[in-house]
């Protein structure tokens, strides 16, 4: 096979409009969710750190939807929508399989290869959408669902964003997206645990949030609230993660990239001129 037909489609080519909405909405991210270890002791933020994650998670409703909008903009046709509904309505199905038990969620994996296969603008929209459908699907919506979305955003476009997209084949890259998904794994974990934390209040005061304390105190009170509460749902993600992309990667990967070569993302729908 020559090296041209080696070349990854990409559902979507994102743009330096695209770029910059993913970039600023990034950034809103990071304060939405690491606003505790930024802002001072004693600011008006911290003085209602219970209305904070709420007024984020308006914000990052917003702007999770600029985003997408601005992706589609881009070039999001008929077949990448038809794509995207597919995966995510998959991704929103596998969500509630493991709901409850010990981390069992076998969606990240199918997130991680379609964000390989399909690209890191085509990623952060599906692992966007994915969550929303699942929260519906599952009832989950909540001030906590916006920093899902982001989160999974995140961590489907990072998948996207990996190395030797055109040239990287076989055992190389399975093993490459196994650690990758073990990895984002715990990062998912992490950055959720960072949105629901400061809701804690005084229900656990050795571990909660104190408006009061220096940066240095609350990451200790984080890591020992993530300890005592997530690690093991984490690693249970992180292992079914690394399992089902060892296991059913080569299949899944073939598959996703041989729809991507026959939807032709990359190729302008062209009309023949009738001959009357």
């Amino acid at each position: 096979m020559s090296r041209g037909n080696d070349r990854q489609a990409r559902a979507i080519r994102l743009g330096p409009r695209s770029v910059a909405a993913l970039v600023l909405v990034s950034a809103v991210g990071v304060v939405a969710f690491g606003w505790p270890f930024l802002a001072p002791p004693g600011s008006r933020l911290t003085a209602h750190a219970q209305d904070a994650p709420w007024l984020f998670a308006g914000l990052l409703v917003l702007l999770v939807g600029v985003v997408a909008a601005t992706i589609s903009e881009s070039g999001l046709g008929p077949k990448a929508v038809a794509m995207l509904g597919v995966l995510a309505a998959t991704g929103a199905a596998l969500r509630p399989i493991g709901a409850g038990t010990a981390g069992l969620e076998p969606m990240f994996f199918l997130m991680v290869l379609s964000g390989r296969v399909l690209g890191p603008g085509f990623g952060f929209v599906l692992g966007s959408v994915t969550m929303f459908a699942s929260a519906l699907l599952t009832g989950g919506v909540g001030p906590w669902m916006p920093f899902q979305m982001l989160a999974m955003g995140w961590f489907t476009m990072g998948a996207g964003l990996l190395p030797g997209p055109d040239r990287l084949r076989g055992r190389a890259e399975l093993v490459m997206l196994a650690g990758y998904g073990f990895l984002a794994a715990f990062a998912y974990g992490t950055v959720m645990n960072m949105a629901g934390w400061p809701f804690m209040g005084g229900l656990a005061s050795g571990i909660a949030f104190a408006a009061d304390a220096p940066v240095t105190a609350n990451l200790a009170r984080f890591v020992a609230y993530c300890l005592a509460t997530s690690m093991g749902w984490d690693l249970g993600r992180a292992v079914v993660t690394v399992v089902l992309t060892l296991v059913l990667g080569p299949a899944v990967l073939r598959a996703l990239r041989r729809a991507t070569r026959r939807a032709a993302f990359e190729t302008a729908v062209t009309f023949e001129a009738s001959q009357g």
